[in-house]
């Protein structure tokens, strides 16, 4: 999980927002759940972090349940799109993240719902 050196020892308190977030990632793994839910897994992360943290959830055997903003994540990750609008419509499609949001069809109808 990229720590090296004396920083295996830091106590949690004094570890950076992406450091937390890491040494969860890294107890999660311990746990060999079946099924995760991540809420911006890759917020406070440098790119190492984040390029770890997506090869790591690539290679889990698991279902994944998440939300993010990272296109590269969302697009290596999805094989469907949930989509809740301000008005409380949904849009659930199965297909990966670049499909969803290079549909015409879709697009039209996204306008339509944000309106």
């Amino acid at each position: 999980m990229l720590f090296s050196g004396d920083d295996v020892k830091k106590s949690v308190n004094v570890l950076s927002g992406g450091e937390k977030a890491r040494v969860m990632l890294s107890l999660m793994m311990l746990e060999n759940p079946n099924f995760i839910i991540l809420d911006e897994p890759t917020n406070h992360l440098d790119l190492e972090s984040i390029t770890s943290i997506n090869n790591g959830l690539i290679r889990f055997n698991g279902e994944i349940l998440f939300t993010s903003l990272d296109y590269e994540l969302n697009d290596t990750l999805s094989n469907r799109v949930i989509e809740i609008f301000p008005d409380g419509s949904i849009l659930d499609r199965r297909m990966s993240y670049s499909d969803y949001i290079n549909d015409s069809k879709i697009k039209e109808l996204r306008e339509s719902l944000n309106k």
